[in-house]
């Protein structure tokens, strides 16, 4: 058989197999043991459903008669009586525990990530950054995720506010973090960012735009157990410098500390908080050819060279982001309850995690890395070949497999330069004019 190795590919189908154990998730949470839409039969229906891009609880319903195989004994199995009725598989949903959607995300991460190989001399880099969704316009999501104030009235869709972090040569995703975007409970990206650090592989490279370049985040950073590359502001950067000691042109050491309007934002800091860091200075160019000035702060002592090319790849997470948001519509979340969101946004993961697995081995074959293969190409080959309707044999399915990897190693797209234009905020489109606004009563 071309493609993979048979050894090889059945080692990646039983990992696939184990990355959503039957037994283990059933086992979490109490079901009756008559129970078709069992923990592991929804967990799998809403990766599906993902997959297919936000398909309807009606397309998930229909995927389970083709996985019937694999379901629990039941009596409805056997009698072929199993219902098309949606009801049920949206009981079930709900009830699902939401540590347990949350639990299998992080699982699958880890897993994923021990099958892969470092990604910047011999560690892994993740790359961090914030992003926000619009949700359903119901009362408690307003109350929970307030939507942004104008100044007229504030909006009706309350904005979710989520930190991620993706690997820096595979673009494997962590779970993100969740909260107000708006509000009196607003979280701000830096603060969903330190959440997720314990969460990431022990000894893990983070990197950040300027956003994050403050002493909080570093600090929370070198607790977790990881180094810190971050681009600093001009002006904090020129205030740091005056207190650090010059260790050649464009290079200085600092033992950073918190100044006084962070201890007063952040009392958790402990007294003697202090990160040994290094400031670097790099003139470069951009995109264009125009002088492009870095200042970067990090916990790694290395030369600015080196950085500058490492901090580069940084924009790669945009990319990622739009995949996970648009290619996969995860920009729009149905669920209707804090609880629900929980479970669409970490089990949504999983598929994305699932494609980006596929990514890797099409990339394997292909001897390139990763990020040079399309993201979208691979997640329609897997939705097309993999996830049809059709009853196959072994035998069919992994000469299916292989024409999916094979295909999805065939289009290149070139490393991204950097940004070409400047950074631009457009007005949402709208499919209907604006509502004029009544006039004042005499």
């Amino acid at each position: 058989m071309d493609g993979i190795p048979a050894q090889e590919l059945e080692s990646a189908l039983a990992r696939f197999r184990s990355l959503l154990d039957r037994d283990d998730i059933d086992s979490r949470q109490e079901h009756s043991p008559q129970a078709i839409y069992t923990p592991w039969v929804v967990v799998w229906l809403m990766v599906y459903q993902r997959l297919h891009a936000n398909a309807p609880l009606s397309d998930a319903v229909s995927e389970l008669f083709r996985m019937r195989e694999h379901l629990p004994p039941n009596r409805r199995i056997t009698e072929e009586t199993l219902s098309s009725n949606t009801g049920a598989y949206s009981t079930a949903r709900s009830r699902l525990h939401p540590e347990i959607a949350e639990s299998v995300s992080d699982q699958v991460f880890q897993t994923l990530m021990d099958g892969s190989p470092p990604s910047w001399e011999g560690r892994r880099a993740f790359i961090m950054d914030g992003t926000t969704s619009a949700l359903a316009s119901l009362d408690e999501l307003r109350r929970e995720f307030p939507p942004a104030p104008n100044q007229h009235r504030p909006s009706a869709w309350p904005i979710l506010h989520w930190a991620v972090a993706h690997e820096l040569s595979s673009a494997c995703a962590l779970r993100p973090e969740i909260g107000a975007k708006y509000g009196p409970q607003a979280v701000g990206e830096v603060t969903l960012a330190i959440r997720m650090l314990p969460r990431l592989p022990l000894h893990s490279l983070v990197m950040a735009d300027r956003n994050f370049g403050v002493f909080v985040f570093s600090h929370a950073a070198q607790a977790a157990g990881h180094d810190v590359v971050t681009r600093l502001t001009e002006a904090r950067f020129k205030s740091l410098v005056k207190q650090a000691r010059p260790l050649g042109p464009g290079r200085w050491e600092l033992a950073w500390k918190p100044s006084r309007k962070e201890r007063r934002k952040h009392p958790e800091l402990p007294a003697d908080a202090c990160v040994n860091v290094e400031l670097h200075e790099v003139q470069g160019t951009d995109a264009k050819g125009q002088p492009l000035t870095l200042w970067i702060v990090t916990t790694l002592v290395t030369t600015g060279e080196k950085l500058a090319e490492l901090y580069h790849q940084r924009l790669n997470v945009e990319t990622d982001i739009r995949n996970v948001k648009v290619v996969l519509r995860m920009d729009e979340l149905r669920g209707q309850s804090y609880s629900m969101l929980r479970k669409e946004l970490a089990l949504g993961i999983v598929a994305y995690n699932l494609v980006i697995q596929i990514r890797r081995l099409a990339a394997q074959q292909a001897g390139v890395e990763p990020r040079r293969l399309s993201f979208s190409g691979s997640w329609s080959l897997v939705k097309t070949v993999l996830l049809n309707p059709e009853e196959w044999t072994t035998e069919e399915f992994l000469r299916k497999f292989n024409q999916v990897i094979r295909g999805c190693a065939q289009p290149k797209i070139p490393n991204r330069p950097g940004r070409t234009r400047p950074r631009q905020l457009l007005p949402r489109r709208r499919k209907y004019p604006y509502r004029a606004r009544p006039p004042n009563p005499k």
